[in-house]
């Protein structure tokens, strides 16, 4: 008895040795070509989540020198020289998009600066959405993993039953061995890439709905000065 409790330690450790010296990409290529499109994706998944930390900054996306630029020329009524300022900034970003771009229309339209905060707000709307693109990726990829890791799983269960079927007799461990670690291991990768995918998808677009409403609120007091111009200069019967 007290042999075979041996035998059996040292099969075990003998065993988790041999696990221990293979590589992740051993483990991987196993999970065969689901293993390997599941790491394609996660690949995709880490540059659009390295994009999205780049990208959604409030340094990125508001300026502190065009913001401090922008107030009291804004605050003298000076239009022009503001959408020059937005349109010639050394850094494109969400401010300088929305607030130039808002202000070029109401520059044209008849109504003037009476239509410039539902101008910001169309525009604003429009270029938060492009601030989800690359967010709704990882979300994407959040989703598409564990599907396909249990694509990869149903096939290795079907080998499982083909090797079981093809078997003369009985199946041997090692004829099942192979499809069963396929349907283990790329179960295993779709939930590595899925669950951070996930936590990153929910961060970034917490991350944008914040910036952008604080953005929003600057936007707010930069044209304030221009509705109240705008509204002095309309009669109390509606006629400018």
């Amino acid at each position: 008895m007290n042999t075979v409790c041996v035998l059996g330690v040292n099969g075990l450790t003998l065993a988790q040795s041999a696990s221990s010296d293979r590589s992740l990409l051993e483990y991987i290529m196993q999970g065969g070509p689901v293993g390997i499109i599941i790491l394609l994706i996660s690949l995709g998944a880490v540059g659009m989540i390295g994009a999205q930390i780049f990208r959604v900054r409030r340094s990125k996306l508001a300026p502190d020198d065009l913001l401090e630029s922008l107030r009291p020329t804004l605050a003298s009524g000076d239009v022009q020289n503001a959408i020059i300022m937005c349109t010639e900034h050394e850094t494109e970003s969400y401010l300088s998009r929305v607030l130039g771009m808002s202000l070029k229309r109401a520059a044209r339209s008849p109504f003037g600066m009476l239509e410039l905060r539902s101008t910001v707000e169309e525009i604003g709307q429009l270029e938060t959405d492009r601030l989800y693109r690359l967010t709704d990726g990882i979300g994407l990829v959040a989703s598409i993993a564990p599907m396909l890791g249990l694509l990869g799983t149903v096939v290795g269960m079907v080998g499982a039953f083909d090797a079981i079927t093809m078997a003369d007799g009985p199946a041997r461990p090692d004829q099942l061995a192979g499809s069963i670690s396929q349907a283990l291991i790329t179960t295993v990768l779709g939930l590595i890439v899925a669950i951070p995918c996930t936590s990153a998808y929910t961060y970034f677009r917490n991350r944008i709905d914040h910036l952008t409403t604080e953005i929003g609120e600057e936007i707010d007091d930069l044209i304030a000065p221009l509705e109240s111009k705008s509204s002095e200069r309309v009669a109390p019967g509606g006629n400018r």
